[in-house]
């Protein structure tokens, strides 16, 4: 799971720089930068601030944060079937449709 690179793609898409998302949430930067380089896992009070600010629901954000990796072999075609219609639709209707999201 890549809970960082997603906050960090949406953040920079919705043109916050860190110190606003940090500012926002009630957050340190420090902490929001750590979070985004993955190297604190965040808790899920912070991350419903990071949600709230972002605009996004908290499901979404654990959606396009799952790695391939995340998804048991047996499923992986399944997930891999699935997911690019569900990141179309989340990009569409929660974040922007000019936002790309990378293929996890």
């Amino acid at each position: 799971m890549n809970l960082g690179n997603t906050i960090n793609n949406i953040r920079k898409h919705k043109g916050l720089k860190q110190a606003d998302l940090a500012a926002q949430s009630g957050l340190t930067q420090a902490y929001v930068s750590q979070i985004e380089k993955n190297k604190k896992e965040p808790n899920m009070s912070a991350l419903k601030k990071i949600c709230e600010v972002l605009g996004i629901p908290m499901p979404v954000l654990f959606f396009l944060s799952i790695d391939s990796e995340d998804i048991p072999e047996a499923k992986q075609d399944a997930f891999n079937m699935l997911s690019p219609s569900i990141k179309s639709f989340i990009e569409e209707f929660f974040i922007d449709s000019s936002l790309k999201l990378s293929d996890g």
